[in-house]
């Protein structure tokens, strides 16, 4: 199963929800597809979703799925690779209004250079990382000793 988080903020996230019944209807995604989709006013036709998910909901979904695909956001991407997820974090852009400026690129990136997800900012190369992580799952898993929250940290201090 694909699990899509988008985020509880009042933000819509339309882009990366239209791009996955693109794909499914295209035939290219065949698994199982859920998603939390927030705010965004694009009710998908092909997978199953609800707005917002409980805690519990949430973590469940987290649990149960292969891969998560997720906005950018740090307690989303976290808490899937506490989990030991492949992860693929498709960053809001603020062009797009998806959020007000694009501080979910340079959270993503860090991750994604650090060894511990995948990061998609152009929604046509969704499917190419997915098939990626499926062929080449990502290795470096979180672990609480692990130096990832500094080093977000960091790098938004120094910005």
């Amino acid at each position: 199963m694909i699990f899509v988080c988008v985020g509880s903020r009042e933000y819509q996230f339309n882009r990366l929800l239209k791009k996955i019944d693109e794909l499914i209807e295209e035939g290219l995604i065949t698994e199982p597809v859920f998603a939390q989709i927030g705010q965004s006013d694009y009710l998908p036709k092909y997978y199953k979703y609800k707005r917002f998910l409980s805690v519990d909901e949430f973590k469940k979904c987290q649990e149960e799925t292969d891969i998560i695909i997720s906005h950018g956001g740090t307690g989303a991407l976290v808490g899937a690779l506490k989990l030991g997820k492949k992860v693929i974090a498709v960053p809001r852009l603020a062009k797009y209004g998806e959020h007000i400026d694009d501080h979910q690129i340079q959270i993503s990136t860090v991750l994604e250079n650090e060894g511990y997800l995948k990061t998609v900012l152009d929604t046509d190369q969704l499917f190419n990382v997915i098939e990626e992580l499926k062929s080449y799952p990502i290795s470096r898993k979180f672990e609480n000793n692990s130096q990832v929250l500094n080093l977000i940290k960091n790098f938004i201090s120094n910005l």
